[in-house]
């Protein structure tokens, strides 16, 4: 009897040396832990709440807000974390490039491809009135040929292959499929990136060797006051006309604009952030199809649509009867220049047949 009273008493004590074992244990893990210390990083992420509820400590609502403001987050199990989850800014350049962008800049050209067919059919291709002379005088150098040939082959390479990349999804593709058009949109994005730095050195050249023939002249106004190309017959100009000038500074602009945003957008790391990659993605299009836009009329005119034009690009002459049409002040200083020494009655009387300005 009294040894089995003994035993109970053992199996008691080693049973609370035992509890008090693992509670000594716990405390002092819980101290090294800083499990007791309210203050520490966990209590700060529950805010002393119990987490694990379908909404934790904060509302659901609030955490999709702060994603969609572009708000900065902290993410665990990743190297460095992701401080944006959400770039809101994205889902705006993408709703101006479909939107706006498409719209407006496709409005933009189909009016201008109606007015260069309207005007043919109104005008039809504008002859020269008193026939060929049969004598050319020259107009352009063989530099400025073979740099306008180069600078315009890109334009027009880098025009397809860039509509096809904006309109190609809705033109393009449920006509030739999905997987077809895939490659077609891959080979055209290729070559717009690969051609593109090409034309930022042919444009620089071009407009380097046009510029000194597009500044402003005495007169250019009074071309647009006598008719422009709705008079008949044309009222004299200078070697480029007030629109030969408008579309070298549009030109000037828009190209060096699209150029400019295209070098951004092949070579991404000059960007410091993504949203200047989306604006230079919005200056790009948006550039191109007003350049586009009024390209259609600079073709068409120098073209069919009046006689004569193209040879002075082709054959770097143009018919002196052409040149004194079109270009008046412009024909009798070359004229002039080329033929015996010109005297000076006859520069007198070229600046007076001048309009005031």
């Amino acid at each position: 009897m009294v040894e089995s009273m003994d035993k109970r008493l053992t199996f008691k004590r080693l049973a609370c040396g035992a509890f008090v074992s693992v509670l000594l244990v716990w405390v002092l893990s819980a101290g090294l832990t800083g499990s007791f210390d309210l203050q520490n990083e966990a209590y700060a992420q529950t805010g002393g709440a119990v987490p694990g509820k379908t909404l934790g400590n904060k509302s659901d609502a609030d955490i999709w807000r702060q994603m969609r403001q572009g708000q900065s987050f902290n993410l665990s199990g990743t190297a460095i974390g992701t401080p944006v989850l959400i770039q809101s800014p994205g889902e705006e350049w993408r709703s101006l490039r479909n939107g706006p962008l498409s719209y407006w800049g496709g409005l933009l050209m189909l009016v201008s491809l109606i007015a260069c067919i309207g005007f043919f059919l109104v005008y039809g291709r504008i002859k020269i009135e008193g026939g060929r002379s049969g004598k050319n005088i020259p107009r352009f150098s063989q530099a400025e040929r073979w740099s306008h040939w180069f600078a315009a082959s890109l334009f027009i390479l880098l025009s397809v292959t860039g509509l096809f990349v904006m309109f190609g999804r809705y033109a393009i593709s449920p006509i030739i499929g999905k997987e077809a058009w895939a490659v077609v949109a891959s080979a055209c994005l290729e070559a717009h990136n690969l051609l593109g730095p090409l034309f930022v050195v042919a444009l620089v050249i071009l407009l380097i060797i046009y510029m000194k023939d597009n500044v402003w002249q005495k007169g250019d106004l009074s071309w647009v006051f006598k008719g422009a190309f709705f008079s008949d017959p044309p009222p004299p100009s200078w070697k480029y006309n007030l629109a030969e000038k408008s579309w070298y500074w549009l030109l000037f602009f828009a190209g060096l604009a699209i150029s400019g945003s295209g070098l951004v957008l092949d070579f991404p790391w000059i960007a410091e952030r993504v949203q200047q990659l989306q604006l230079a993605h919005l200056i790009h299009g948006g550039a191109a199809v007003v350049l586009i836009a009024a390209s259609l009329g600079h073709i068409y005119l120098g073209t069919i649509g009046v006689e004569g034009a193209l040879e002075g690009m082709t054959q770097g002459t143009v018919d002196e009867n052409w040149a004194d049409e079109h270009h008046g002040w412009w024909a009798k200083q070359v004229m002039g220049s080329t033929e015996t020494d010109i005297d000076g009655s006859e520069q007198v009387a070229a600046r007076d047949e001048m309009p005031a300005e």
